[in-house]
């Protein structure tokens, strides 16, 4: 089987990597990884967050990245270094020709940040842009992630606040191509309290989801950390035309993880890849 591209990636370029002293070379590590595998193209996705009210509760952030949370409980992240990751990129693109090496964002809640994230997202040096939905409004003023308010609300009351989100994020952004990590939300649900996830529950807030991104023309991303046949069966029936793979690797362990399976899985669903290996898989 010939393997798609990853197109999601972090590497020390990402805060939430670059945090952590073990993350350094990992970029080139990633590539190595990818040379090895087989992986013809890798999409290194950054995380882009501007976020400046971002509250958590001790230990939510994980703790390399707990240095950025300041004393009152807000998390002030770094900016991300444009200059320092597009010439780590060029130095990978020259150690590994024979591997399609392309620029990336995560652009984390583009509805709110779309101003601040123009002049890069304009300056055509970005390959790909995919859209995540990390947080939600919380309190007055600030915004947090599932895992914080699943402590503050019932886990039925967070997903669903969290689908409806995301046709808003769809009407209020034209920058990102692909929506990413769709079960977000399910990563952190509190299954000691709220017992096991059941997708059925909350199928017509997907589904609503899905038409939005489908009538946008946008990508879902098949986010392979988890495998949910009925994330491209209900993507497919709501319209969807186009899914993109991505991994989220944050190591190079991780790198391309489930990806045969989930290839297989999208396939089933009538989805076919494009002529090169970044391209869209499409119906």
């Amino acid at each position: 089987m010939t393997l798609t591209a990853d197109a999601h990636v972090h590497s020390e370029w990402s805060w939430d990597a670059g945090s952590d002293p073990a993350s350094a070379g990992a970029m080139n590590r990633l590539c190595e990884r990818a040379v090895r595998i087989g992986l013809p193209a890798v999409v290194f996705t950054e995380h882009l967050d501007f976020e400046d009210s971002w509250k958590v509760d001790a230990g939510d952030i994980g703790e390399h990245a707990q240095r950025y949370v300041d004393d009152t409980g807000y998390v002030r992240l770094p900016r991300f270094d444009v200059d320092g990751y597009l010439a780590a990129i060029d130095r990978c693109r020259s150690a590994y020709p024979e591997l399609r090496i392309l620029t990336g964002v995560e652009f984390g809640q583009p509805h709110i940040w779309d101003a601040q994230a123009a002049s890069l997202l304009d300056s055509g040096v970005i390959d790909r842009v995919n859209g995540s939905l990390h947080m939600l409004p919380f309190g007055d003023n600030d915004r947090s992630e599932p895992t914080t308010l699943y402590r503050y609300m019932s886990a039925d009351t967070v997903m669903w606040e969290y689908l409806a989100e995301i046709p808003r994020m769809v009407d209020g952004s034209d920058s990102f191509a692909v929506f990413t990590h769709i079960d977000y939300a399910v990563r952190s649900w509190p299954t000691f309290t709220a017992g096991p996830f059941d997708p059925v529950r909350f199928e017509e807030g997907f589904r609503g989801a899905m038409r939005s991104l489908a009538e946008s023309g946008r990508a879902l991303e098949m986010n392979t950390r988890r495998l949910w046949p009925w994330i491209p069966r209900w993507w497919a029936e709501e319209g969807g035309q186009a899914v993109s793979f991505g991994s989220d690797a944050h190591e190079a362990g991780s790198l391309a993880a489930n990806f045969p399976e989930a290839m297989a899985m999208v396939e089933s669903f009538g989805f076919k890849p494009g002529r090169r290996p970044e391209d869209f898989w499409t119906r």
